[in-house]
């Protein structure tokens, strides 16, 4: 079986491929010219949000591949934004007729806190309360089959903690940063002991992985990209991985890390401070 063939089991038994195309900072456009390569190139995932504002092109684009609709995995997310149970149900509601499906194979908790409170470092406001609603709706899909498996991204343990106190579904998966030299291992054990899958976006680090000298070193040695060993380090964790792009070439490439790295390099990589 080939890497990108290969999935884990979340808590529903819905089986989730480990390599996904995302689709952040895609256009309509380019997201329904990306997903018809990707799918028609063996792609088993594709993730896409409501804030990423081009779920229609993912839509247009699944279309035009031909691809049938349960032979591939599909990932969207309510807004970051919508903090209440009627605001979340709407953001499904409408993923689902933008993207023209019946269901989704994952539907996630896009954050905790609307975006411009992500970054702020001391939290006014932990949104436990309204993420309570928000689960509520995911929960909702799950049990009427608009969503095969429910779970949350950007979510710290705390935020965790809050939904799973109160849910009646557990969450399933949470979507993090996480990449060479960015890494919340404390995070990623507690996700593990409870049964979520970790999946990793930015695996290369919004691009500033891509020319550092020491990966490009490892890479040589190997006979890949940058990109690649970035990839293929996160995968190689047991991690699902989120690579973007809307170039054909490295779509092809972004998936093609069947090849493993020695126990040293990742050893060296796992120690590797980026600035």
């Amino acid at each position: 079986m080939s890497t990108i063939e290969k999935k884990l089991q979340l808590a529903s038994g819905t089986e989730i491929p480990l390599i996904a195309l995302g689709t952040w900072q895609m256009s309509p456009e380019e997201a329904e010219a990306a997903v018809k390569y990707a799918l028609n190139h063996d792609y088993l995932h594709i993730d896409t949000a409501r804030t990423y504002r081009n779920e229609e092109g993912v839509g247009r684009g699944i279309k035009a591949s031909k691809v049938k609709r349960e032979d591939f995995f599909l990932t969207t997310k309510v807004s970051a934004f919508s903090k209440s149970y009627e605001a979340a149900k709407k953001d499904i509601e409408d993923s689902l007729t933008a993207l023209d499906t019946d269901y989704v194979d994952l539907l996630i908790i896009h954050a905790p806190r609307p975006w411009d409170e992500m970054e702020e470092q001391t939290v006014e406001n932990h949104y436990y309360k309204e993420n309570i609603e928000v689960w509520r709706a995911l929960e909702e899909a799950y049990n009427e089959g608009k969503a095969k498996a429910i779970g949350v991204s950007n979510f710290g343990i705390d935020d965790l903690e809050n939904i799973m106190k109160q849910a009646d579904v557990q969450p399933m998966l949470n979507q993090i940063k996480y990449h060479i030299g960015d890494r919340d291992e404390e995070l990623v054990q507690f996700c593990h002991e409870h049964n979520m899958v970790i999946e990793a976006y930015s695996p290369i680090g919004t691009g500033k992985l891509l020319d550092h000298p020491a990966i490009q070193k490892i890479a040589d040695k190997y006979g890949k990209s940058t990109a690649q060993v970035a990839i293929r380090y996160v995968y190689q964790k047991g991690l699902v991985v989120l690579p973007k792009s809307v170039h054909e070439k490295y779509i092809t490439e972004n998936s093609q890390i069947d090849f493993d790295l020695s126990v040293e390099d990742l050893d060296y990589l796992n120690r590797l401070v980026i600035d």
